[in-house]
């Protein structure tokens, strides 16, 4: 699952919260060791687009830090 699939199912389920996984890649999909996750609060009112914006937020803010200290630390 992925893209607004994934935001819709969360609403769908009701869930409270929502987030990202930053992992290494492996040869099965979503399936590498995990380096980070973040989360973030999803409430009631939120639509699916609230919640992809919440977790792209989460992206932007994680994604480029984490990136960089995994590059440093193989260095």
């Amino acid at each position: 699952m992925y893209g607004m699939h994934v935001h819709q199912a969360v609403k769908d389920a009701g869930e409270v919260q929502s987030g990202i996984t930053i992992h290494y890649v492996n040869e099965k999909y979503d399936d590498g060791a995990v380096i980070f996750q973040a989360s973030c609060p999803i409430s009631i009112q939120d639509t699916p687009d609230d919640i992809r914006m919440k977790v792209q937020q989460l992206e932007h803010e994680h994604f480029p830090v984490v990136i960089e200290n995994v590059v440093r630390e193989s260095a």
